[in-house]
């Protein structure tokens, strides 16, 4: 079984080309009080069901100093349409307000423990992790969501106070290693797509 972050560790470097063009390091976004890295592609129908609340959760917290950062790290070999062209196509398609980086080996993902698509990590200024898991219970219907977590999670971070759920289950599709079996689930987890 493969591990994901636990809160409190660090945010893992990473140096990846992006769809516009550039490369992008961790310290790149040192800039954000707030970082959010999540790890997301452009099959998974829980990433298209979720892509426009993730929108407005980006936007909503834009201008206090929160920035988010989308890498896609499943194996092309798996479903083509995950590839760096359609990367592209997809941001200029949708505009979304963040960068979308591409982990090619993976590496990133495996540092990170990345689950699913999508999983997202909150950060604080010092980039430890205060927040990880999912941003709504139902991201593939997401006007059926009951719970926002990582909303409640950035706007409890931002008054200075814990997060009071620091850790939730990702829902979505797994990660698609490519050729390599990694999976952290919890048991309660394990029913999930």
């Amino acid at each position: 079984m493969s591990f994901t972050l636990e809160i409190g560790e660090l945010a893992p470097a990473f140096r990846l080309p992006a769809t516009n063009g550039n490369t992008y390091a961790l310290e790149d976004f040192n800039d954000s009080k707030v970082l959010v890295v999540f790890f997301t592609c452009n099959h998974c129908p829980y990433v298209i069901g979720s892509d426009e609340d993730t929108r407005a959760i980006a936007r909503q917290f834009a201008d206090k100093g929160v920035r988010f950062v989308a890498i896609n790290s499943n194996s092309r070999n798996t479903y083509a349409e995950d590839d760096f062209d359609h990367m592209v196509a997809r941001m200029e398609a949708h505009k979304f307000p963040w960068v979308y980086l591409y982990d090619e080996t993976q590496e990133t993902a495996e540092a990170y423990g990345a689950l699913r698509t999508p999983h997202f990590y909150v950060f604080d200024a010092d980039r430890r992790l205060v927040y990880t898991g999912r941003a709504i219970d139902n991201p593939r219907f997401c006007e059926d969501s009951t719970t926002h977590e990582l909303v409640d999670a950035l706007n409890e971070h931002l008054a200075g106070l814990p997060v009071s759920v620091p850790v939730t289950n990702p829902i979505g599709c797994n990660v698609k290693w490519d050729g390599k079996d990694r999976h952290w689930m919890p048991p309660e987890a394990c029913d999930l797509v």
